[in-house]
């Protein structure tokens, strides 16, 4: 692969996410993927359904609360009968509904959701039809002007407006008998993004998802909970207080080739598997481990960092 200097200028601007499939084609990066990425295989439950269904392309879709403000997967119908699976931004889902028969636009149903996903913008894309694609359209997305306003008067904008595109648009290049699908999976499992500093989470209306640093961080901990349960580990439900204070046990494994076999945890534990490991012998871990563990400490805004700040608390090593 090329420099960098020789292949391309990258500009800061972190809405221009179409820009990628432009640079994926410039530095032939889809042909790496074949070679250097069998490690990351993310999502092995998705992966499986793109594959048995054929899929182009399948995005990733977690539940939401009506209006939030985020993209949303759906199926449009066109008059002429013509049907896309697409990605559809917050700002033109609302007049989009209002104008095709729904008058309250988007609300939530009867179990406490929007009936239209959240598009989590992870595509799982079917790699032989992708590279065509590519080389088809040069690289090149739609661009369009997505205007941000500072509130529901749109008055004044939250940021310049510029011309953009967007990698959700992917399949607007794509032909009809092209198949496109989304699946929809468990938010805990698959989104947990960090938006929202401290002070615009404290604007976040209640019951709808934060989205900051320490949301993400605690979601992440359910996942991994869920997932220990489903693979036989008794783990307790959770204790809602300000800290948790009790069901204080923490497991961290580094590195490959580890298993868990009868062990039992009352307090911390971290594994690590020497770099290097994934061809190495399995090491098991059986038996009892108790130690006092890690603790939970809320944090001061004036003495602490901008990370722990941001986090909200800071993890102690009692023992």
């Amino acid at each position: 692969m090329d420099s960098l200097s020789q292949k391309a200028k990258l500009h800061d601007d972190d809405d221009d996410d179409g820009s990628l499939i432009d640079i994926i084609l410039l530095w032939s990066l889809e042909n790496a993927f074949n070679e250097d990425f069998y490690e990351h295989k993310a999502i092995p439950a998705s992966l499986g359904v793109s594959t048995e269904k054929q899929c182009d392309v399948n995005s990733l879709a977690v539940s939401r609360k009506a209006k939030e403000a985020i993209g949303r997967i759906t199926k449009l119908t066109y008059t002429d009968g013509r049907t896309m699976v697409i990605n559809v931004e917050y700002n033109k889902l609302e007049p989009l509904l209002r104008a095709t028969g729904y008058p309250d636009g988007d609300v939530n149903c009867e179990i406490g959701y929007s009936p239209i996903p959240r598009n989590i913008n992870q595509p799982i894309l079917k790699l032989d039809s992708y590279i065509e694609e590519l080389i088809k359209i040069e690289g090149a997305i739609l661009e369009f002007v997505n205007p941000k306003y500072k509130d529901f008067s749109k008055t004044s904008f939250k940021s310049s407006t510029r011309l953009e595109c967007m990698m959700q648009d992917y399949p607007k290049t794509l032909s009809l008998s092209a198949r496109v699908r989304f699946i929809v999976m468990d938010t805990e499992r698959a989104y947990a993004p960090m938006m929202n500093n401290p002070e615009d989470v404290a604007k976040v209306p209640k019951g709808s998802p934060y989205h900051s640093a320490t949301s993400s961080e605690m979601a992440i901990y359910r996942a991994n909970g869920k997932i220990l349960r489903e693979a036989g580990c008794k783990i307790t439900d959770p204790i809602i207080e300000e800290f948790n204070g009790q069901e204080r046990s923490t497991l961290v494994i580094k590195g490959h080739n580890v298993a868990i076999e009868d062990l039992t945890l009352d307090g911390a534990l971290i594994i690590s598997s020497a770099e290097g490991a994934e061809d190495a012998k399995v090491a098991t871990v059986i038996g009892k481990v108790q130690n006092k563990g890690f603790i939970l400490e809320k944090v001061d805004k004036s003495e602490t960092s901008e990370i722990a700040r941001i986090r909200g608390f800071k993890i102690k090593d009692v023992e």
